[in-house]
């Protein structure tokens, strides 16, 4: 008969737990790809060591030591490090704990407690215990609450290959900084050379009293204004240098390691052209944020599991005596055991505020990604653009170049012949000179749009390399 009423007490119970759950639904969704314009497009194929297209093996070596040695990779790391951390606590949660204790102590026992002898007496007491404890996760909480930890683990691995590719944008957009400052100190070079040649020739006709005190005054300042261009371009190549040193985790001593780039600003790598099918699958750091949506959503459904039962074993065995010359007798035996329910009735509001602010952090979540997609496409469909404007800039800026050669040729042949002055020569050698400064320029721009698109469309992440690193090391998979 009391059996007959306990069991249905006891489903009551279950079941009370079970429905005071509130009905609390995201309020944000996700946003689908198809929205977004990406369906139809190409895949990207950017190489791993996508750097290596610039055929320069110092910017290969420097990208090599950033990976190895940046301080911002060193924090992303430890970030996974300290994940993987709160994933091993949390699976611990799911294995049975035992844990022992030993104490020995000199006590004197009150004669109220026990009969004469030992009431009234004071002797040794010996404690040595052994319990073990396993919640049974019946209903699933701790396994949500590991699959949260491995999914944030997961989402801190993306991010550590984000700052990967970050660290290796910075130092090939750095690197093609320097290689402009070095092409910017050599056309300063011609600049200086051929003022000097401008201010010789106006000496001389001085001397011939074909020039004034003014044609002196303005050539020596187009002089100084070449000598002004070329300490600029130095300062600006010794900067990107020191840059590049702390980019690769180096100081002061590394300067002198890094010498004039190899990279030919005329032959840019191919890119693509048009925005992807897969860019939401090849940037880590949209992946890291759908990483942290499926960590919220198994977080909520941990705060649900709150209100459940939570069912459990537990044992204990040990000697306990008075006296330790009795310590390891038959007669100082215990043990126990059995198993317990324990149901959430009353918490003040408590779990149904955690369970509203898992769902809070759900939304959170996807936003976040959402405005992460938003950007990525943005970004992407940017990069493009500016690449092939880029592009057009560079061929309109060749042509100028290839006509003001043609213009020195010309000039050069009628001063040969007699019959053009050696001062429009110069001049137009003058042109020229600021010409090619400024293709080296837009080269350079040109390098770095195609960068940025690289940047944009992820680089050469591979989306399956974390997981497989993750299985590599044992670690539990959502």
């Amino acid at each position: 008969m009391i059996r007959g009423i306990a069991f249905p007490a006891l489903a009551a119970l279950l079941l009370a737990g079970c429905a005071s759950v509130p009905h609390v639904a995201p309020q944000v969704a996700q946003v689908e790809p198809s929205a977004l314009g990406l369906g139809s497009g190409p895949a990207a194929p950017i190489a791993d060591d996508w750097w290596s297209a610039f055929g320069d093996p110092q910017l290969d070596r420097l990208v090599a030591m950033g990976l190895a040695g940046n301080p911002d990779l060193d924090s992303a790391l430890a970030r996974v490090r300290a994940a993987q951390a709160q994933v091993e606590a949390a699976n611990g949660e799911l294995l049975p704990s035992v844990n022992g204790s030993v104490q020995l102590s000199r006590a004197h026992i009150a004669e109220r407690l026990l009969p004469p002898p030992i009431g009234g007496s004071t002797g040794n007491m010996g404690i040595a215990v052994a319990s073990l404890g396993w919640d049974l996760d019946l209903f699933g909480r701790h396994h949500d609450l590991l699959r949260q930890a491995a999914m944030s683990a997961q989402a801190a691995r993306l991010d550590a290959a984000a700052a990967r590719l970050a660290i290796a944008v910075s130092i090939a957009q750095t690197y093609v900084g320097l290689a402009e400052a070095e092409r910017q100190i050599a056309v300063a070079d011609g600049f200086v050379r051929t003022r000097q040649q401008a201010l010789a020739l106006v000496h001389d006709r001085i001397r011939s009293q074909l020039a004034s005190q003014f044609d002196l005054t303005q050539a020596e300042t187009l002089v100084a204004e070449a000598q002004q261009a070329r300490i600029r371009a130095v300062r600006q190549r010794d900067v990107l240098v020191h840059a590049l040193a702390a980019l690769v985790g180096r100081g002061a001593d590394f300067y002198a390691e890094i010498g004039a780039p190899a990279l030919a600003l005329a032959q840019p790598p191919a890119v693509p052209a048009a925005l992807p099918a897969d860019l939401l699958a090849r940037r880590p750091d949209l992946l890291a944020g759908q990483a942290r949506i499926d960590a919220a959503m198994q977080g909520r459904r941990a705060a649900a599991a709150a209100f459940l039962p939570d069912i459990s074993i537990s044992a204990l065995a040990g000697l306990t005596t008075i006296g330790l010359e009795n310590f390891f007798k038959g007669s100082a035996v215990s043990a126990m055991g059995g198993g317990g329910i324990s149901l959430p009735i009353f918490e003040g509001g408590k779990l149904r505020a955690q369970y509203r602010g898992a769902t809070a952090d759900l939304d959170l979540a996807v936003a976040s990604y959402n405005k992460s997609v938003l950007g990525a496409v943005h970004e992407a469909a940017d990069s493009i653009t500016n690449v092939q404007a880029a592009d057009a800039d560079v061929a309109a800026q060749a042509a100028i170049v290839n006509g003001l050669r043609e213009t020195v040729r010309l000039d050069r042949v009628r001063v040969d012949s007699g019959l053009g002055s050696r001062l429009d020569a110069i001049e137009s050698g003058f042109r020229l000179l600021e010409a090619e400064q400024a293709l080296a320029g837009l080269q350079a721009q040109a390098l770095a749009r195609r960068i940025q698109l690289i940047a944009a469309l992820g680089g050469g992440f591979d989306p399956a390399a974390p997981l497989q690193a993750a299985a590599a090391k044992g670690e539990p998979q959502s």
